[in-house]
């Protein structure tokens, strides 16, 4: 018999969540952002689900790869554009667009003879401090773009460091403004948060990511709340339960000790499976989770391969009791804040070893 713990992706969610992003950005095109394996999610998988989009955005060429030889024609955004001449290459072959942010891309271009001229994104580094370009080098990467032959098109891009926080986008778009004001080109700078929040970021193309998996881009507001659909949901089950005494202590360095008499539950998923050890497991609080759809706490850290449950709301859970860790049920938003981390983070960790259940 297999170990109980298992995953299962819910496509039908993920195609409702891109419905959500059209419906909010009527008037723009959107590229599913499905880089990191779709979040964890399963490239493949994860495309399929998302044919409605127009294009898809991602960060490895052989990410794209597997797209271009499992059928898929759609545009593909290379987020990190190119890193060497030679991917000039596999971006003629498999007509892709690279997003460029560097003086050195540029030039790696200007070297290029390729087949046929190329559409490309030109990035703005409108105060992420990140990648792309500022002011009056934005101005002059675009001319140096503009006058070469391989060059196809140019869109204006940027990407927003607090559309989800109080310093919202105001910032941000009056320097992209600034930076673009009289360049030709198609615009497209709304992550899954201005593309839920404002309105007059979206331009021609919105770049949703996080919102398609079925998690909340903002910290006030819930998945759910804003008509989206968890994608994923990671089960497992309770393997033993434990009777402890008030004052005992449960799991590695005893980080929990019962208050109480309680009983104990231990699942078999640990940090080795994806959850994360940080997790609160040591307060009254702890981190959310289900046992036979009943909303408990963690208890105790988190170990490579077990975990430990509070009983006490779930008295006739017993060995077998089925366990939810996010998902279906449980907002893996809820449990990322209480792990100190973000969803992104719990999805993009799923281990390889758990199964899928399809």
């Amino acid at each position: 018999m297999p170990r109980p713990i298992r995953v299962r992706f819910d496509t039908a969610a993920l195609a409702h969540n891109l419905e959500v992003a059209r419906r909010r950005a009527p008037h723009a095109k959107v590229w599913a952002v499905i880089k990191a394996n779709a979040y964890g999610h399963g490239l493949l998988r994860a495309a399929d689900a998302l044919r409605a989009a127009g294009g898809f955005a991602l960060l490895d060429l052989n990410e794209a790869a597997r797209l271009r030889e499992a059928g898929f024609a759609h545009p593909v955004l290379l987020l990190e554009g190119i890193f060497e001449p030679r991917d000039l290459d596999l971006v003629e072959a498999m007509h892709l667009t690279p997003v460029l942010h560097s003086a050195e891309q540029i030039a790696i271009l200007e070297a290029a003879a390729p087949k046929r001229p190329i559409d490309v994104y030109l990035k703005c580094n409108s105060g992420m401090n990140r990648l792309g370009f500022t002011g009056a080098a934005m101005i002059a990467a675009h001319a140096r773009l503009k006058s070469l032959k391989q060059v196809k098109s140019i869109t204006l891009m940027t990407h927003f460091a607090d559309a989800d926080g109080p310093s919202g986008v105001s910032s941000q778009l009056a320097a992209f403004d600034a930076a673009t004001a009289g360049l030709a080109g198609a615009r497209s700078l709304a992550n899954s948060a201005a593309t839920m929040r404002y309105p007059e970021t979206h331009g021609d193309w919105v770049r949703p990511g996080i919102m398609l998996y079925g998690a909340s881009p903002f910290p006030d507001e819930s998945a759910a709340s804003l008509g989206l659909m968890p994608a994923m949901t990671l089960s497992s089950e309770l393997i033993a339960v434990q009777a402890l005494k008030a004052g005992e202590g449960v799991g590695y360095g005893y980080l929990y000790r019962a208050e109480r008499d309680m009983r104990v539950g231990v699942v078999a998923c640990g940090y080795a499976d994806g959850y994360a050890r940080h997790a609160a497991g040591g307060t009254a609080a702890g981190t959310p989770i289900l046992v036979d759809g009943v909303r408990t706490r963690t208890v105790g850290r988190v170990a490579m391969d077990m975990m430990y449950v509070d009983l006490t709301p779930v008295p006739r859970a017993g060995v077998g009791s089925q366990v939810t860790l996010w998902g279906d049920g449980l907002s893996a938003d809820e449990v990322a804040l209480a792990s100190g981390t973000v969803s992104y983070e719990l999805f993009c960790a799923l281990a390889a070893r758990v199964p899928v259940e399809e």
